[in-house]
């Protein structure tokens, strides 16, 4: 048995353009999450906390977001194309689970400390996943660097948000 074949790169390789479908439809059931439990909060407990001037507008958050998650989707896509399941993915769903639980900590749970420590490891985990993309596939890198940028802001901004509303 090759390596990859026992989770079934073998037949997705026979059709790579679904195993991109299944990239993407992960990506994003993670943003559906956040989506979920951020939309009441947005609306009645977020305008409520006191922000840095330089918070953005609340319509950039999901033309931004969804960019970067089509991006991850296909950098993961490549990584699997290239080498199958392995460490690289392996630190691509680390990031997704902590993706998927900063919006339910913060703004679900509402708590801006515990979120704070969840985009922290966050931010770790996107870091660790683009130098193995990179390894990997440059291309796959590249494609994590501008969600590293965003998050590496997110995380200001939350330090920043928390620290106003202790």
């Amino acid at each position: 048995m090759r390596e990859g074949e026992w989770l079934g790169r073998e037949d997705g390789m026979k059709n790579p353009w679904l195993m991109l479908m299944g990239f993407l439809v992960t990506t994003f059931v993670v943003a559906g999450i956040g989506g979920a439990t951020t939309a009441g909060s947005v609306r009645d407990w977020y305008p409520t906390l006191v922000k840095p001037s330089w918070n953005p507008p609340a319509w950039v958050f999901g033309p931004v977001w969804t960019a970067l998650y089509a991006m991850m989707a296909v950098a993961g896509w490549l990584v699997w194309r290239r080498v199958g399941w392995g460490g690289a993915l392996a630190w691509f769903g680390v990031q997704l689970v902590l993706n998927a639980t900063w919006s339910p900590v913060f703004f679900g749970m509402q708590r801006i400390g515990l979120a704070l420590v969840n985009i922290i490891l966050l931010w770790g985990a996107i870091a660790g996943t683009t130098v193995a993309f990179w390894r990997v596939t440059p291309v796959a890198g590249w494609l994590f660097v501008p969600y590293l940028a965003w998050v590496s802001f997110a995380t200001v901004l939350n330090f920043t948000i928390w620290r106003l509303n202790r």
